[in-house]
């Protein structure tokens, strides 16, 4: 008997202590843990004292166990719990978010990001695995609320069966804690010993409904500032009135593409090798920085900012600009007299945000008529794409001006399999490659090794520079003009925690008054801006644009 009381015992340290574990890593695990600085331990990030466990302690404490007070006890330990959990779940979610994206997750805005979360595994592991993963973080969501509420419901009944050592740990733990806060002590930098982090969390959560209606009435307000609604066409982009313009996005081709030294080198030996090319066709070109609104993902929100000039940071920003009549570049050339089209390999279902930019024709995944293997997400190879384009659009004879908006997605995660450059008479329908999507390595097979990862990542970007600036070299004249820039950096496998959110343009002409017109911006001479080059806000581009290019730029 004294035996099973003994075993008894021990089970019920094991299960308060594991309670009282798992209530402590609720409270003080950092949402940005796999982002702590180099040389620091999670094992630091841990030693914290949580003010909600004190509070949460006391009023436990002081709350009778009868009487009319009495009766909320339980509701309120069991709402305490799944508060814990269901904040517990947001922090878990908000870790992979700044892994991923370096931001943390809006319980408003960003459920539709679902979708492509899940379209982007059924990509890298296949339908049944993605569902099976998804099956599985569901009951592990609920299994986490329980058994967070049972851990507090556990610790709630340990707190009233010791009252006295309870209050004395509690006391003990209030002074550390305030000493601790007067004197602000860091072992790591921005966490503080003191920790406060779930009542910040929690409140964060509940302010992101204000927070972003308060961002919608001040969103409207800018989309009301615009100095060239009114232009005429007459005084718009008069530079450009006899030139095809093409701006495409490059997925994925941030700056660290082109700096970091571990895997630039087929993008540096792509762009050097396009440099000599293009320069013996009388090319030149001038290259910058934008900073992108988004990194690692949301590319239409990148799209959306570079077009508009406005800063398109989030869905319910981007959902409120497709719905207006904003001046877009693509309008813009409209306006000016030019055939505007989208070429947009990417867009697999209905878009009709398309509308909003103004094309006279989109060409989507469906519209390119591709018959091929797919490669990675990409629905189709960057090449077959621009082969498609100069067939249907840049081609044709006797065609007036055209501005042209490429998206190009060979690059875009998982980068793997990535195709290679084929004759371009060879593409016909795309069933040429066949032979390479057999021969090519997988997705599977490239992700084993987070080094293979990057230099995969280099090749798919080069492949997409060498598609587009390959079609400038073989299908390009004098009227040419090629605007292209990345939408936002890769994700964090690729720059890590800590990149920033720059991503290169590049201007490219034949015509040497077109350049002239962006010498004051000091731009770098060249495929690959220069390190010290200027950086500005995406927004910005815009405006500059159309002042540089349209009667303000005139030569005095």
């Amino acid at each position: 008997m004294s035996q099973t009381k003994s075993y008894r015992r021990v089970l019920r340290h094991v299960t308060t202590g594991f309670a009282a574990l798992i209530v402590f890593l609720a409270l003080t695990v950092p949402d940005q843990i796999t982002r702590l600085p180099p040389g620091n331990s999670v094992f630091t990030a841990l030693l914290r004292v949580p003010v909600e466990a004190l509070i949460a302690g006391a009023i436990l404490l002081l709350l009778p166990e009868r009487g009319r007070l009495g009766r909320f006890r339980r509701p309120l330990v069991v709402g305490l719990g799944v508060l814990l959990g269901l904040l517990t779940v947001i922090k878990m979610i908000d870790i992979g978010f700044f892994a991923v994206l370096a931001r943390p997750f809006n319980p408003v805005l960003d459920w539709i990001l679902i979708d492509d979360g899940f379209n982007f595994l059924t990509d890298s592991i296949g339908r049944p695995a993605t569902i099976g993963l998804t099956a599985v973080a569901g009951l592990l969501t609920v299994a986490l609320v329980a058994g967070m509420t049972g851990a507090v419901v556990r610790l709630s009944a340990v707190l009233r069966a010791n009252r006295v050592r309870s209050w004395r740990g509690l006391g003990a733990a209030g002074a550390a804690w305030t000493a601790l806060a007067a004197l602000g002590v860091q072992l790591i930098a921005g966490l503080p010993v003191a920790s406060h982090a779930a009542a910040d969390l929690a409140a964060q959560t509940a302010l992101a409904i204000p927070n972003d209606l308060a961002d919608r009435k001040r969103f409207a307000a800018e989309v009301q500032v615009d100095a060239y609604r009114e232009q005429p066409g007459t005084q718009l982009l008069t530079a450009l009135r006899d030139k095809d313009v093409t701006i495409s996005f490059i997925e994925s081709y941030g700056r660290t593409s082109i700096e970091n030294p571990e895997f630039n080198g087929a993008i540096l030996d792509s762009l050097a090798t396009h440099r000599t090319r293009l320069a013996a066709q009388g090319y030149a070109a001038r290259s910058g920085y934008l900073t992108s609104p988004t990194i690692t993902s949301g590319s239409w929100l990148a799209h959306s900012t570079f077009m508009s000039g406005l800063w398109i940071d989030n869905e319910q920003r981007y959902r409120s600009l497709v719905a207006t009549d904003r001046l877009t570049l693509t309008k813009a050339f409209k306006k000016a007299g030019h055939r505007t089209v989208g070429v947009e390999p990417g867009v697999v279902f209905a878009w009709p945000e398309g509308d909003f930019y103004g094309y006279d024709q989109i060409y989507d995944s469906h519209a390119l008529a591709y018959r091929g293997p797919k490669f990675g997400w990409s629905p189709m190879p960057d090449q077959y794409v621009m082969s498609e384009f100069q067939k249907r659009e840049y081609g044709k004879a006797n065609r007036g001006p055209l501005l042209s908006e490429i998206t190009l997605v060979s690059s875009h995660a998982p980068w793997a399999p990535t195709p290679t450059m084929l004759d371009w008479d060879t593409l016909g329908d795309g069933s040429v490659y066949g032979p390479m999507a057999a021969s090519v390595p997988s997705t599977k097979e490239v992700w084993k090794d987070d080094a293979r990862v990057r230099q995969e990542y280099a090749k798919s970007v080069a492949y997409s520079l060498d598609s587009l600036l390959g079609h400038l070299e073989r299908y390009g004249n004098d009227d040419t003009v090629m605007v292209f820039l990345g939408d936002h950096q890769a994700s964090s496998v690729i720059v890590g925690t800590n990149a920033s959110r720059d991503v290169p343009i590049t201007i490219v002409a034949k015509d040497p008054k077109i350049l002239d017109r962006v010498a004051s911006w000091g731009w770098t001479d060249g495929l690959k801006p220069d390190p010290a080059a200027p950086v500005w806000r995406m927004d910005t581009f815009r405006d500059r644009f159309l002042a540089a290019f349209g009667p303000e730029g005139d030569p005095h």
